[in-house]
């Protein structure tokens, strides 16, 4: 109520503005460089019109969609405007020094300009309220479906690593305390670090070394995981947990399509503010991948990345000779 009410003083300042400045304009005579009492009368029936125009007619009829009303009542408040200036101004107020023969041509030139002049600041205003509402509701939109998709990744990963947990719980594992560890931490960092919608990019490079190291602790040795990085991360900051979810994709479907020989390569390079990320896996065509790039996880961080960096990324996957290639360009802030 308050803002709606901010607005309203705000479109009447202006309109007032506009007012003056047409009397000032309309009332000034410059053949005589004087004030001319005839035209200052116009004018102050331009504005009575157009303001029983701009805030009668138009939201009471022309936006409630009764559109034929609202045109008859026009023409009838124009009418009215002429029937003041030329029985009543002319006429009666100054008849003895600026009478003057009714011409409907040149008196509709002379009343449209001013009205169309300030009916149009309405129309104006409306539309530019209007734009903003919409990109309101947009912002919201966009808000509303990237807490969707955050919401639906922590669940997702934490469902992957707690399966990988009770398998090595029910073995006995030496590796379980240190596997708890290692989730917990990155769970921390989910819960607490992540609630801004962009974090420092070093922060998130640490979180994704702690999750290949607790990826890692459930390879033994069955393969070989290389993790490099270039470039001056300084101050740049990403929105989380995008990169994550193409590395959990690579250990995943890696890990369980093969029992030994497992290559998983991750280079993180950064030029100047542009992030480039490759993630390349290997895998066996004894297990079902057909699905690699059909999963909840990439499918929401597709979406995050077109919402987030909707102009400012590259993403190309790739599915071939037993490997699974994700390349990612970023413009970061």
């Amino acid at each position: 109520m308050v803002e709606l009410w901010k607005r309203t003083n705000k479109e009447y300042f202006f309109f007032g503005i506009l007012t003056v400045l047409l009397f000032l304009l309309n009332s000034f005579d410059k053949g005589q460089f004087g004030f001319n009492s005839r035209k200052a009368l116009y004018s102050i029936s331009y504005v009575i019109c157009a303001l029983i125009i701009n805030y009668i007619l138009i939201p009471k009829f022309l936006y409630k969609k009764k559109a034929k009303i609202f045109f008859l009542l026009l023409i009838l408040s124009i009418t009215v405007v002429i029937i003041f200036e030329e029985f009543v101004v002319e006429k009666i107020l100054l008849a003895s020094s600026h009478g003057r023969g009714f011409n409907l041509f040149w008196t509709l030139l002379d009343v449209l300009p001013p009205l169309a002049f300030l009916v149009g600041f309405k129309f104006s205003w409306d539309a530019i309220e209007k734009q903003k509402r919409i990109d309101s509701l947009s912002r919201l939109v966009v808000e509303s479906e990237l807490n969707f998709l955050n919401s639906q990744i922590n669940p997702h990963f934490l469902f992957n690593n707690l399966n990988n947990l009770y398998a090595y719980a029910l073995e006995n594992s030496p590796k379980t305390p240190k596997i708890v560890l290692s989730l917990s931490s990155i769970l921390r960092y989910m819960l607490y670090d992540c609630r801004e919608d962009r974090i420092l990019l070093s922060k998130e490079i640490r979180n994704l070394k702690d999750y290949i190291e607790l990826y890692h602790l459930q390879f033994d040795d069955k393969g070989k995981v290389n993790f490099n990085i270039e470039g001056n991360l300084s101050q740049l900051k990403i929105a989380p947990l995008i990169l994550m979810v193409f590395i959990e994709n690579a250990f995943k479907h890696s890990y369980a399509s093969q029992l030994n020989n497992i290559l998983i390569n991750i280079s993180i390079k950064i030029t100047d503010k542009t992030l480039y990320f490759t993630c390349d896996n290997n895998y066996s065509n004894n297990s079902n991948t057909n699905d690699l790039s059909k999963g909840i996880g990439l499918k929401n961080v597709k979406g995050r990345l077109d919402i987030i960096y909707s102009e400012k990324h590259e993403l190309t996957i790739e599915d071939k000779n037993n490997m699974y290639k994700v390349f990612l360009k970023v413009e970061l802030e």
